[in-house]
């Protein structure tokens, strides 16, 4: 099996209405689901509590407050799954009840 990162998509406007909240019904529900394909996953805090760092191009690095771009759109959370291939990933990233959309990477194994 492969594994793939789920990239979780949400308004944040609608997500910080439901911080600090339960996990919603319709995740729980995914996530038992798909409970033998779910390697791991978390909510992240709000994108304003997010740090950039880049270089410099001197050597150094450039650290800013917030993610490399501003949008209504922001990574809101992930899930690190295995499936046979990447139609079953893709089918799996299907059924994830975010409120905007998702990813699908395929993670690739180094050694």
């Amino acid at each position: 099996m492969s594994k793939y990162l789920i990239l979780i998509y949400q308004d944040e406007s609608l997500t910080r209405q439901a911080e600090g909240e339960s996990i919603s019904a319709s995740y729980q529900e995914f996530m038992q689901r798909r409970a033998a394909n779910l390697l791991s996953g978390a909510a992240l805090h709000p994108s304003s509590t997010a740090t950039s760092v880049r270089r410099d191009g001197a050597g150094g690095f450039a650290v800013t407050d917030g993610p490399f771009i501003e949008s209504k759109e922001a990574l809101g959370g992930y899930y690190l799954v295995e499936a046979d291939d990447l139609d079953e990933a893709l089918q799996i990233g299907k059924e994830v009840p975010a409120g905007v959309g998702v990813e699908v990477w395929p993670v690739r194994v180094v050694s």
